[in-house]
């Protein structure tokens, strides 16, 4: 069995388990909130946040900060634990809302 002790093999295991959760909270927050009928846009506004912000945490592209995840979690109405959420091993990815698809207002 090989053991990473080196600086450089704990860096790499620490940017691949940053990546793993970033990947999963864009995966659970795509789920969350097209469940919840929200456009990227909607839910950007809710949170007080830029709809592209929304796109690249759902690509998994952006390290989001506490505060943001909170406010996200308040906008789709669930706990912040739940971006957190590992998938059932073959989950599908959640579909996208139909194009034009409006989210009901009130």
């Amino acid at each position: 069995m090989w053991d990473c002790w080196s600086v450089d093999c704990q860096a790499a295991d620490w940017f691949s388990r940053a990546m793993e959760a970033r990947a999963l909270i864009g995966w659970n927050l795509r789920r969350l909130r097209v469940a919840k009928g929200l456009s990227q846009e909607r839910l950007a506004f809710a949170a007080g946040i830029d709809r592209a912000y929304v796109g690249r945490v759902e690509r998994g592209s952006e390290n989001v900060t506490v505060s943001t995840l909170e406010a996200m979690a308040v906008a789709l109405a669930v706990p912040v634990a739940a971006l957190f959420i590992e998938p059932e091993a073959g989950a599908e990815p959640p579909m996208p809302l139909r194009a034009g698809r409006r989210a009901k207002s009130g």
